[in-house]
């Protein structure tokens, strides 16, 4: 393993924990949809100890008790549970440095945190109490652990995570599948049905059946100008479903998570470990996209970027720092680099500062009846990434401006070494074409 700059390594420590700060302290949290009907489902649980049959799982919110008992001691209502999934991604973040650390290189480590932390969707899915978070850091933690020797604990720790969105179960038996390509062993294929069994125990207990998944009654979206609403289930195309979930403005991978479509394998060559995780993950994404890519609510409607594949920027974040870390590349490359980079970082910021506020009032004005779904959808200029350039953006707080520009500089920071990179190969192309020009008879 290569020697680490000492100076290098405690900037971007302290980059990184300022980071985390700033989102503690400075980002307002958002409480509706979703994670509101999850809290009211933990308050019922721990003030009248009853468990209601809603829908969404109650595997996540149940590890955030500790917080929500620590609100009714010091008076804060909300205040800590709002951060439950900060500190599920401080968590995660902590334990994939610690586990990788001696594994891969420790500049690549820093990097891959670093793009985690301040350029990804995990900026937006933070600030709220969705479920989404706690899958893909447990599923995370649990891919890293399988490295290091602990393949039980780790596939336990995936199968919590999965039992939590019972939707992934696919993705998760995609990555299986994979794991068990890798070492030989078909014995791992019980991870799965340990997933499984925790999806069917929690059904049991909240709705009376093990095949009861709480979505029969309403799963089902409105009518609206597309071809395909308003159908139940996964009844969606899935060429339509999985190509807007890539290219479209509004909801694409290609625009929330560029990383994810660049190519890295050959650069992990020489680094074993971190090439069996990215294959991991990517067995984890590509079954998150075909299964969502037939869900009639594939878009996540007006939540902030492809709501349910917020585990790509996993694999996103990694790839966009191999292709920092490296520094062999050629100047395509490292113009693709950058500017999959720039497109990351402004996402990361357009997530923490901007999300999503503005674009439901324009694609669902009265919250009732009108929806106007391609709007959002596919419309560049109705994306939450655009908007704010169309329409001014909303008015930001303190907090949000300082960390706005502190975000600033942590983004530059990350494109210095690819655009200096870049510069190189431009000056190298320059030298030659200007000796040309110079002997050309004019």
């Amino acid at each position: 393993m290569e020697d680490d700059n000492r100076v290098v390594a405690r900037v971007e420590t302290g980059l990184i924990v300022a980071g985390f700060a700033g989102m503690f302290f400075l980002l307002p949290r958002m409480y509706w949809g979703d994670g509101s009907v999850r809290y009211f489902q933990l308050t019922a649980l721990l003030t009248q100890g009853t468990v209601q049959e809603g829908k969404y799982s109650m595997v996540g919110p149940l590890f955030s008790a500790p917080l929500w008992l620590i609100e009714k001691i010091v008076g804060s209502p909300e205040w800590w549970t709002l951060r439950y999934n900060l500190l599920l991604l401080v968590g995660g973040v902590a334990f994939v440095w610690f586990a990788l650390r001696d594994r891969l290189p420790r500049p690549l480590l820093r990097r891959f945190i670093l793009l985690l932390v301040f350029a990804s969707m995990f900026t937006h899915h933070q600030l709220n109490y969705y479920g989404e978070v706690f899958t893909a850091i447990l599923v995370l933690i649990g891919t890293v652990a399988l490295l290091g020797g602990k393949a039980w604990p780790g596939w336990l720790t995936v199968a919590i995570g999965v039992a939590n969105t019972p939707a992934a179960l696919p993705a998760m038996a995609l990555m299986t599948a994979k794991w068990i390509w890798d070492v030989r062993r078909l014995r791992w294929v019980l991870a799965v049905c340990a997933a499984v069994a925790l999806v069917m125990a929690e059904a049991w207990l909240r709705r009376g059946s093990p095949f009861a998944t709480g979505y029969e009654a309403d799963n089902q979206g409105r009518r609206t100008i597309m071809p395909y609403s308003g159908l139940p289930g996964f009844s969606y195309p899935i060429f339509f479903g999985v190509l807007s979930l890539i290219f479209s403005f509004g909801k694409g991978l290609l625009f929330f998570a560029p990383g994810l479509f660049l190519p890295v394998r050959q650069r992990l060559r020489h680094l074993a470990a971190g090439r069996q995780l990215y294959d991991l993950w990517l067995a984890f994404v590509i079954g998150l996209l075909l299964l969502y890519g037939m869900y009639w609510a594939w878009s996540g409607a007006v939540f902030w970027g492809p709501r349910y594949l917020l585990f790509a920027a996993v694999p996103a974040a990694f790839a966009l720092a191999v292709r920092c870390y490296q520094s062999d590349a050629s100047a395509v490359a490292d113009l693709v680099t950058v500017m999959a980079l720039g497109l990351s970082v402004w996402a990361g910021l357009n997530g923490a500062v901007f999300g999503d506020v503005d674009v439901p009032k324009v694609c669902w004005p009265d919250r009732v009846d009108y929806y106007e779904a391609p709007i959002c959808f596919y419309t560049p200029e109705f994306s939450a990434l655009w908007h704010p350039f169309v329409a001014g953006g909303k008015p930001l707080t303190a907090g949000q401006w300082i960390y706005l520009g502190y975000g600033l500089a942590v983004g530059a920071y990350l494109m210095a070494g690819p655009l200096l990179r870049l510069a190189g190969h431009l000056r190298t192309w320059a030298i030659p074409a200007a000796a040309w020009v110079r002997g050309v008879r004019w």
